[in-house]
């Protein structure tokens, strides 16, 4: 799911509220809202408030939080991958190392 989409496009959630978009739109927007139960709790909550005074406010505070929450979930992602420091590779690279002289060892025993 690209929630970039809705993120960075504060307009295209109130012309939603305000039933302002075209049919296209409309589709794609209620397929993200589909994807994310994030965005579908922040659209029902919006409908729930209907005061348009401070509708722009809500909306640019819920779109700052899930700004975060993808964020996070992304940094997260990438402190999962293994990350290999210097003091990893010398120890794989000894492991390697002594593996192949066991080898070599051995078969000149056998010898």
């Amino acid at each position: 799911m690209n929630s970039s989409k809705y993120i960075n496009n504060e307009g295209q959630l109130l012309k939603y509220l305000e039933g302002k978009l075209s049919g296209d739109e409309l589709y794609e927007f209620q397929k993200m809202m589909a994807e994310s139960n994030l965005l579908n709790d922040a659209v029902e909550g919006l409908e729930i408030v209907g005061n348009t005074n401070k509708i722009n406010t809500y909306v640019a505070d819920l779109n700052k939080h899930l700004q975060n929450y993808t964020s996070s979930k992304r940094d997260r992602s990438i402190k999962n991958h293994l990350q290999l420091n210097d003091w990893s590779l010398i120890s794989i690279f000894l492991t390697i190392a002594l593996c192949i002289s066991g080898y070599i060892v051995v078969k000149l025993l056998k010898s």
